[in-house]
């Protein structure tokens, strides 16, 4: 496993404001699928999720805005797991218009694993700890299936340090 691409999307005329610029409210929605697909991956399914009667809240969220962003832009999601606990991830999404590869916001958040019915923070599954270790540990070696990634997008061929880009980019 690698740095996962966590979405993949268009900007669409009606996220934009006044200004012409996507408004900030789609920042978070666009942020929040990411979110969705990270735990997926480390098996925190929807479907798990509501069978247990767990859930998981985002307790912080920071995001920092870099580059505007305007209808008709692609939108790519990285995300870099930065922490593991018993009951928390701390995570960081980096948003990266493409083709040019230029950071456009980043977002750290902090989520917790819940028990929906007494609505108490409670341990993660051990795993889902297990998965997101693993993740955590080889997510430095380059981004997941870059090259499926980049056939889906055409005209956007490989470009050369894209690694290099995304790992000093997320830190």
């Amino acid at each position: 496993m690698k740095k996962l691409i966590t979405y993949r999307g268009i900007i669409y005329p009606w996220q934009c404001d006044h200004m012409g610029h996507m408004n900030v409210m789609w920042y978070t929605g666009k942020f929040d699928e990411a979110s969705w697909v990270l735990l997926a991956h480390l098996g925190l399914t929807p479907s798990r999720l509501k069978e247990a009667h767990r859930g998981m809240a985002a307790v912080q969220q920071n995001i920092t805005y870099q580059k505007e962003l305007r209808a008709g832009d692609v939108v790519t999601i990285r995300t870099k797991i930065i922490e593991i606990r018993e009951k928390v991830l701390r995570f960081v999404h980096e948003m990266v218009k493409e083709p040019t590869g230029e950071t456009a916001a980043i977002t750290e958040l902090t989520g917790v694993h819940m028990d929906t019915r007494r609505r108490k923070s409670i341990e993660l599954p051990s795993d889902i700890l297990t998965n997101a270790r693993e993740v955590m540990l080889h997510q430095n070696e380059g981004v997941e299936d870059e090259e499926a990634f980049h056939e889906t997008l055409p005209g956007i061929g490989t470009r050369d340090n894209w690694g290099t880009q995304v790992s000093a980019s997320i830190g």
